[in-house]
């Protein structure tokens, strides 16, 4: 080991951490050896610990200036004012670390689970010899996240009072029941992230971009929105007008009737645009050829329907329930799927006649970190898509144009990975 020249702590070459992180990986293993590693107050910067298993790992005030930690096991680990700066952790599992304190200006935390993880204010102190504390800290200060990369990461029940986070981007991250608490979000890239029932009290919103934004539940006493954008945030609904929601659930019922008797009764609903979230049972009914494009249909449950040759070209179908529902040749061109359940649900062809078959549509749409396994997907137009972190395992994609289509993260049955030479 050899003394960093500026921060004073122990420099550690790349053979030390693998040599460390090995040890651990025995411990965690249960392999006589093992040891658990601590890099406390240690210099790692540009370090490589890619992929490695440290859950549980001590990393309390250390260096780590644009290490390396792009899929690493970093559960429950202990980074509390550590020197995150321009660190790549991209994808890595963080689900309850320590990260009081931490500096994470510019980090790359693309696609990182950061369930329950302690994002507040922190800071280390020392006694001094007089008896007196004296606090240390980076370059920087400390609970700092200035323009961390956060895009669809998972945020859920995070706590981050305090944070300050300027022009971080948080887009499509999953941030249900994250404390926010006073946290400085401004110029912050927050469209498409899912805050339902997060704190937001007394949060610094000023010029942050909330577009499309899931606001349900969400708390925002005192909190300063000036120059926000705010546009097509979805929010919680003052006051359900019962008159329309009986209006749509009798468009409904007069639609079921429809397709229960091939159009001798009732009548096709149109359900454009319309707020869907409030109206009664929609598991298990027969709603084939439904036309709803652009409705909002957040955390709805379809569960088991049959919505065979329906339109929902661009609908908000955000964490709706979907699993085992009857999709044949529907239209859900950019439409928004994220976090959607679509596990075993028929997105094939719909069979119109002898000699012609309608595929589903899926072109243009968001499904990051959707769950399509077992699901039929042959022959769907997917062009354009984004499946980012999506969990395509054991889904039939047979004949799928996947033209364009974002695949970071996401799983995907064997052959078709090996086929177009993606990671599994």
């Amino acid at each position: 080991m050899t003394q960093a020249r500026h921060t004073g702590f122990a420099r550690l070459t790349q053979r030390d951490v693998s040599q460390a992180v090995a040890r651990h990986e025995m411990l965690y293993s249960g392999r006589i050896g093992g040891a658990r590693a601590s890099f406390a107050f240690c210099d790692l910067s540009g370090l490589d610990l890619s992929g490695r298993n440290l859950a549980d790992a001590d990393f309390t005030g250390a260096a780590m200036e644009e290490a390396n930690l792009a899929g690493a096991r970093l559960d429950s680990a202990s980074f509390f004012g550590s020197d995150l700066r321009r660190c790549n952790l991209k994808g890595a599992s963080l689900r309850r670390a320590d990260l009081r304190g931490a500096s994470l200006r510019g980090a790359n935390l693309i696609g990182a689970d950061l369930y329950e993880a302690d994002l507040r204010e922190g800071s280390i102190a020392e006694k001094e010899r007089s008896g007196n504390l004296r606090l240390l800290q980076h370059d920087i200060g400390s609970a700092e996240l200035p323009s961390a990369m956060l895009n669809s990461a998972n945020l859920e029940r995070a706590r981050m009072t305090g944070a300050m986070a300027v022009q971080a981007d948080f887009t499509d991250a999953v941030m249900k029941g994250c404390r926010l608490t006073r946290a400085n979000l401004r110029q912050c890239k927050l469209n498409g992230a899912d805050l339902e029932n997060a704190d937001l009290s007394g949060c610094n919103l000023t010029g942050a971009d909330l577009n499309g934004a899931i606001l349900i539940g969400a708390r925002l006493d005192l909190a300063t929105t000036h120059g926000a954008d705010l546009t097509k945030a979805l929010m919680e609904q003052v006051e359900p007008d019962p008159k329309e929601t009986r209006r749509i659930e009798d468009l409904l019922a007069a639609h079921t009737r429809w397709a229960e008797t091939d159009g001798r009764e009732g009548a096709p609903a149109d359900l454009t645009g319309l707020d869907l979230r409030n109206v009664g049972r929609l598991s298990h009914r027969r709603l084939t050829a439904l036309i709803a494009p652009n409705a909002i249909l957040y955390g709805v449950n379809f569960e088991g329907a049959s919505l065979q040759g329906s339109n929902l070209a661009g609908a908000d179908l955000r964490s709706a329930k979907l699993g085992g529902a009857d999709l044949r040749g529907v239209n859900l061109s950019g439409a928004k799927l994220n976090h959607a359940d679509l596990r075993d649900t028929k997105l094939g062809p719909l069979l119109i006649s002898d000699a012609r078959l309608l595929p589903a549509r899926l072109d243009n749409s968001e499904a990051r970190y959707a769950d399509f396994r077992g699901a039929d997907l042959r022959r769907v137009r997917a062009t354009g898509s984004d499946f980012a972190y999506a969990n395509l395992g054991d889904a039939d994609l047979r004949d799928v144009d996947m033209t364009g289509v974002e695949l970071t993260g996401a799983k995907l049955p064997m052959q078709f990975a090996e086929a177009a030479q993606i990671p599994a």
